[in-house]
């Protein structure tokens, strides 16, 4: 007799329909489908900004399922096994799939679900789609694992990466639909207070809307991006980070689109696709140094003098986007308003604070969990470390990037700057105006302040960098 008991569909950072494997092969057994998302401690736990763009995100997967006459079963619990098992009994499911993520917490997680389910006579099937290339499958000659990006690059390029998988023509429905919470009621949004609506209209939600920002990339602006992805001040990157940490689009769709446009002759495409193996390197070392999320990758860096108080008032400063150097700040206030940070701003942004300041680069990876609406465990701590010195593929601990020279070269006629800081100008941009309306009215800050001086100098900040360096003692 056919197995007509149905299948639990656990969403977790795989917000999408389409070039979904594990989507693809619940709906293909025949079974009915029962979409899932657990609010478990995992999602309880994410920062302000990450956690409100993940509602919406989930918001937008269960009108598409609602499109499809399914729909997305939401539940909010302790533990997630626990949730799973619940569900079971409740729906008859004889299977629970799920997209593999890559943390350790997760891995801890599901290695347990997975377990335990079998054992009971559930199968428990978890698949790919994070990512292009699996950690444990990319390996150095010798049989180690890449602790360089240039070589792992080079080995994942011929590769080859899965055709993207169409999203399936029907999702078989249960005859009964179990129990589901609102989503309104998990108010993943309360921390982001008035700044919701504030970074509300940066937001491009959903599938659809990631595939069209994907679209209009590949068309007008890939050819030039090897140039235009360095300008903070023009539109010239994918901007394509936001839908990947939520899984609305998958790197599979993203390379294709990019291995087009490279044998179409778009000669940016080629930048296009080493920055898709960066973010998978990224996950590659996370997988194999998990220690790298929140110890320094270098381990002799431990005995490294970085300030470690995140109230300082330089710190502070910093956040505040108050250091009064330009491009420091305008990176900064357009986090802030935007929910993203331009790929420059970030490198500009986490020197001046682990050089110049001399500050644990810890305290800036936790202000980005807090504030990156793209925010990703594995590309947010190999940025960081990576910026710092003490992590994978670093870059020497004695380049200390000079933010004034940065911005002569990157924004020469300050439109970056212009855009996002306000004070002392005659008309402000209105998103350097956003700014005032987005932040915490603890800070007490309005446009008509003066802008500060600057709390560290680059000449002193890269004096006293290059002096602690020299006397590291390691």
């Amino acid at each position: 007799m056919t197995d007509k008991t149905p299948i639990l569909m656990w969403f977790r950072r795989d917000l999408r329909l389409s070039d979904h494997a594990a989507l693809t092969a619940a709906c293909e057994s025949g079974r009915p489908v029962i979409p899932v998302f657990i609010h478990d401690p995992l999602v309880a736990e994410l920062g302000a900004a990450p956690k409100w763009r993940l509602g919406l995100g989930i918001g937008a997967l269960a009108d598409s399922l609602n499109g499809r006459e399914s729909r997305l079963i939401l539940r909010r619990g302790e533990d997630a096994l626990t949730v799973l098992q619940e569900l079971v009994t409740q729906t008859g499911a004889s299977s629970v799939y799920w997209t593999r993520l890559y943390d350790p917490a997760s891995v801890s997680r599901d290695k347990k679900i997975k377990e335990t389910l079998k054992d009971q006579g559930i199968e428990a099937r978890s698949f790919g789609g994070h990512l292009m290339f699996e950690p444990w499958n990319v390996e150095t000659k010798t049989g180690g694992y890449y602790k360089v990006y240039t070589p792992f690059w080079n080995s994942v390029k011929t590769t080859g990466v899965d055709t993207p998988r169409p999203a399936p023509k029907a999702i078989p429905a249960p005859q009964d639909w179990p129990e589901s919470d609102k989503l309104d009621d998990w108010n993943m949004g309360a921390a982001m207070n008035r700044g919701a609506d504030v970074v509300r209209p940066f937001v491009q939600l959903g599938e659809q809307a990631a595939q069209d920002r994907l679209a209009g990339f590949v068309a007008d602006i890939v050819a030039g991006y090897k140039d235009t992805r360095d300008l903070p001040g023009v539109d010239g990157t994918s901007n394509l980070s936001e839908n990947l940490a939520l899984g609305e689009i998958s790197p599979h769709q993203c390379w294709q689109a990019g291995e087009r446009a490279l044998e179409e002759g778009k000669q940016g495409a080629e930048t296009f696709l080493k920055e898709l193996v960066w973010r998978e390197f990224a996950y590659h070392l996370m997988h194999h140094t998990p220690h790298m999320l929140d110890s320094n990758w270098r381990e002799e860096w431990e005995a490294f003098p970085w300030r470690t108080d995140p109230d300082s008032d330089e710190v502070i400063a910093w956040k505040q986007g108050r250091t009064g150097i330009p491009f420091v700040d305008a990176a900064m206030r357009e986090l802030y308003v935007s929910g993203r940070m331009h790929n420059r701003g970030r490198m500009i942004v986490a020197s001046y604070l682990t050089k110049h300041l001399m500050t644990d680069w810890r305290i800036g990876q936790a202000w980005f969990e807090e504030t990156l609406i793209d925010w990703d465990p594995a590309s947010n701590a190999m940025g960081w470390q990576w910026t710092a010195g003490s992590g994978p593929d670093a870059s020497p601990y004695f380049r200390v990037f000079n933010p004034e020279t940065q911005l002569d070269k990157f924004d020469r006629d300050r439109a970056y700057v212009s855009r996002w800081i306000a004070e002392e100008r005659g008309k402000p941009h209105s998103d350097a105006l956003a700014f005032f309306d987005a932040i915490p009215r603890s800070w007490k800050l309005s446009p008509d302040c003066v802008y500060p001086d600057p709390v560290v100098t680059p000449a002193d900040g890269r004096k006293r960098a290059l002096d602690a360096y020299e006397n590291r003692g390691f």
